[in-house]
């Protein structure tokens, strides 16, 4: 596996971000946030939007590819800002992109929730995040008698890919069926399970109340990679410049119409790269990697 070339300053690589479409870009926006130096590239798999849908191992299999394609920059570090990537593939993930450091988004964003609040904790993402477990076992990881409850919402990607904001009264009444059995649990924190789901934040917390603490993952993922980045004498300390270059794998101008409202910021220029070349990314001996 090759991870591209060297520089002469490492802190000055790129912080590599994928996601299965634009959802990440919220994550995004969290980490210039945060490290306004940093420069990223970002990978968002359109062609193959939504992954929550589809099984754990195809999953696993996107996300080996997508990472493959994103070590040709030689990153410093990886950001799995999928949900769904991150419960199917972060164990492969992390021993594929070796040296280079994987985060993901479940583990940071269970123990932001566990230190928000001592009571129940809710989740909502999609049926493969859900399905897989990933959530609960993050969460009991470190608290095991926590309750966890999690309830798939599959409709909520397409909602937010289709632009619906959160005065719709389409978006009010399926959150409103989604959220039925949460409201009656009465999490002391919520976890929005997908990179999607803070663009319906504040619906969501007006439906739950002021009591839940929302936890996205863009904020608890910025952390977790500045204190890595910052361990290892990696993090770029410049307080603006940090440049952003996307790829997408279908439809590049609607990728930059709706970046924005993603990420925050203006994106003229995404290069499109097919999924036959995210395929190519992995050398023949690492296809299939267990």
């Amino acid at each position: 596996m090759a991870n591209g070339g060297s520089s002469s300053d490492p802190a000055a690589a790129p912080i590599g971000v994928f996601d299965s479409g634009l959802g990440g870009l919220t994550v995004v926006r969290q980490l210039s946030r945060a490290m306004p130096g940093e420069a990223i590239v970002y990978l968002g798999d359109t062609a193959r939007v939504p992954y929550g849908i589809r099984s754990l191992a195809t999953v696993r299999q996107y996300a080996l590819e997508d990472a493959a394609f994103l070590l040709r920059f030689a990153p410093k570090l990886i950001v799995v800002a999928c949900n769904t990537a991150s419960a199917a593939a972060v164990e492969a993930l992390e021993a594929f992109c070796r040296p280079v450091d994987v985060v993901d988004v479940i583990r940071p964003s269970a123990a932001a929730a566990l230190a928000a609040s001592k009571g129940p904790i809710g989740v909502i993402g999609t049926e493969a995040t859900v399905a897989s477990g990933a959530y609960e076992r993050a969460i009991h990881a470190i608290d095991p008698r926590r309750r966890v409850v999690a309830k798939a919402c599959p409709l909520l990607v397409p909602i937010v890919e289709e632009g619906r904001d959160e005065a719709d009264p389409i978006v009010l009444s399926v959150l409103s069926d989604y959220l039925r059995e949460l409201q009656r649990l009465r999490p002391g924190a919520m976890i929005l399970g997908c990179t999607h789901y803070p663009l319906l934040a504040r619906a969501i917390g007006k439906l739950m109340g002021p009591d839940v603490a929302l936890v996205e993952s863009g904020e608890s993922v910025a952390a977790e990679v500045q204190r890595r980045l910052r361990a290892a004498g990696l993090e770029n300390l410049g307080k603006s410049g940090g440049t952003l270059r996307c790829f997408t794998t279908d439809n590049p101008q609607r990728f930059a119409q709706l970046s924005e409202r993603f990420g925050g910021r203006k994106i003229d220029v995404v290069d499109l790269v097919g999924t036959d070349e995210l395929r190519s990314a992995i050398e023949p001996a690492d296809r299939g990697f267990p």
